[in-house]
């Protein structure tokens, strides 16, 4: 998953053009972006939409984010989208990978209620918007095989603790440049994908292409996009480039000929098993990026 994109699940307009834009994932939103008195009718439309989309082939993945577990919503959530097999949930504001823990088990029976593949439904986690979840991170590395990814968010978290503001003419202020770090962390230690916050000036495709393209360096593998027209950065930049995949094939031949060798020489540079692991999970990467 490159691109990441969220739709509201009550605008029929958005989620008809949703399927063409690009993106590798619609995070078919139920939660932030649908009122109280619409959330009823975005579940049916959310089902309805999964239903429709989910046997054709090349399609994007398709994710409901559902309210919070501390809100009356996200019970009815589960039980308006799982019959139609999404493939996966985004959670929003857990507190810790018990949070985790507990939709896996809703999700176990509600896809049972539902007749639908046990285990099939994926989860990811938005695991840094509220504080108390910074302090629990190491809880979400356990704490479901359901667990696909985790992801940060900023705006949340800035609410949440009366920032000023999260951005300074550098980049993320301190407290949210700790978030995402351990957000990074958190995922590459529980093996599973880690996914950057949205870049909310949907207009500004240079700040998105530099912010992506810092994430990319630093270890992420793909971005949440709020509007259609950033997909298409998100996915130049979290696609492995020609070079990279050459060199990538170049560390893995090199192993595979000396497969006791615990460190060799490429164009003049020492490289060990950490880069042939990194080699490997690039050619991964650029392999699932080739099928979408």
């Amino acid at each position: 998953m490159r691109s990441l994109l969220f739709i509201p699940a009550d605008n029929e307009r958005k989620l008809a053009k949703a399927p063409s834009c690009g993106a590798d994932t619609l995070l078919i939103d139920l939660e932030d972006s649908v009122s109280e008195p619409r959330k009823a009718a975005a579940r049916e439309l959310a089902s309805q939409f999964i239903t429709e989309l989910r046997p054709q082939g090349g399609r994007p993945l398709l994710y409901v984010r559902i309210n919070a577990l501390d809100t009356p919503y996200w019970q009815d959530d589960l039980a308006g989208v799982i019959g139609a097999r999404p493939d996966g949930i985004l959670l929003p504001k857990p507190r810790s990978g018990e949070d985790v823990h507990k939709l896996s088990i809703a999700l176990h029976h509600a896809e049972e209620r539902a007749g639908t593949a046990k285990g099939a439904t994926r989860i990811i986690a938005i695991a840094t918007e509220v504080a108390i979840s910074l302090l629990n991170m190491h809880t979400y590395v356990e704490a479901s095989t359901r667990l696909e990814g985790l992801t940060w968010g900023a705006e949340d978290l800035s609410a949440a603790i009366g920032s000023r503001t999260n951005r300074d003419g550098r980049g993320w202020t301190s407290p949210y440049q700790l978030a995402r770090d351990l957000c990074l962390f958190t995922a590459v230690a529980a093996n599973v994908q880690p996914i950057d916050t949205v870049f909310i000036n949907f207009r500004d495709n240079d700040g998105l292409r530099e912010e992506a393209q810092t994430a990319a360096r630093d270890g992420f593998t793909g971005k949440m996009a709020i509007h259609p027209d950033q997909v298409a950065v998100i996915n130049e930049v979290f696609t492995p480039s020609a070079e990279e995949i050459a060199r990538s094939e170049q560390i893995v031949a090199l192993f595979a000929e000396a497969p006791t060798a615990g460190a060799l020489s490429l164009n003049g540079q020492m490289i060990d098993r950490p880069h042939l692991l990194h080699a490997k999970r690039l050619l991964l990467r650029a392999l699932a990026a080739k099928r979408t």
